[in-house]
């Protein structure tokens, strides 16, 4: 019998094209990636892959390999999901991944919430805006703001919740300084290397010089605080800063919608289900907050 370790070690530095590639992405050393791929080698009598220069590059036997090793791992994830699937408890692990802006402005308190009613249920909340593998087990549910609901993955299921407004804000303090006749410019705040916005010929107030940088949303926010110029954020989050105000004359933007995904078997799994209902619950209540209007969050 093939060792699925083993498989598991050729997938990775196939996929990565390098020993040190898929020791990284299994998080073993560069010794380790090498015996397992020796072992199937000598289990199977070919070798899999051509030593380059560039990398690693698969060997006709590698490649037909490489098929079967797929099948074998799709069979794999597919056994633990309807295993896990028929796990109706409430206790064990739950992992929730959501971007950053809706883990510390909005919803952790609710997620706490969550955690309180059901203490038996470990929680790991992954704040990413990353893509997450559902199908992979890398997370159990997703809440995602997609623009574009062509773009949710077909295998899938999403639950929808409302939609998510966005305005362009700057500091109170600044917008007074400028309506009193201050002349130092107002920057656009992006964030990396996002290109300068559309917005900053909009508005009361223009935007101008180059674009001030900044790493990530808690850096943006800062920024806009600080006076350096004005930023797009969603409104949950601009309309909740009392240091932060609208600029007058840009219309709110619809950018996205807030989706609870879940993949397959695992979404029917009682902790999952009690999970989504909770949060599309709060969601609901959240729709006029996230469409730009005051919402109390007693």
């Amino acid at each position: 019998m093939i060792d699925w370790d083993d498989v598991r070690y050729f997938l990775a530095a196939a996929r990565g094209g390098s020993v040190r590639a898929a020791a990284k992405s299994l998080g073993v050393n560069h010794s380790t990636v090498l015996r397992r791929i020796a072992q199937l080698e000598e289990h199977l009598g070919a070798q899999m892959f051509e030593k380059l220069p560039s990398g690693y590059r698969l060997t006709a036997a590698g490649e037909e390999v490489l098929e079967f090793a797929n099948q074998m791992e799709a069979s794999s994830h597919q056994l633990e999901t309807r295993v896990f699937g028929r796990d109706q408890s409430v206790r064990g692990l739950l992992r929730v991944t959501l971007p950053p802006f809706l883990a510390t402005h909005l919803l952790m308190p609710d997620i706490a919430d969550f955690a309180r009613l059901h203490p038996d249920i470990e929680m790991e909340i992954v704040s990413t805006g990353e893509v997450v593998n559902l199908t992979n087990r890398e997370a159990d549910v997703a809440i995602r703001m997609v623009s574009d609901r062509k773009t949710l993955p077909l295998n899938l299921h999403g639950l929808k919740g409302p939609d998510l407004l966005a305005g362009v804000y700057m500091s109170r303090d600044r917008l007074a300084a400028w309506r009193a006749g201050a002349p130092d410019p107002i920057r656009p705040i992006v964030i990396g290397g996002q290109a300068v916005p559309n917005w900053v010929d909009q508005g009361e107030f223009r935007a101008t010089g180059v674009p001030f940088r900044t790493p990530d949303a808690d850096a943006q926010i800062a920024a806009a605080r600080q006076g350096i110029g004005m930023t797009k954020l969603p409104c949950f989050v601009g309309d909740a800063d009392h240091l932060l105000a609208r600029v007058p004359g840009i219309d709110l933007k619809s950018p996205a919608t807030i989706w609870l995904l879940t993949q397959g078997e695992t979404r029917k799994t009682k902790r999952v289900r009690l999970f989504t209902e909770f949060i599309s619950h709060r969601l609901a209540a959240y729709a006029p907050l996230l469409a730009g209007r005051s919402i109390s969050r007693g």
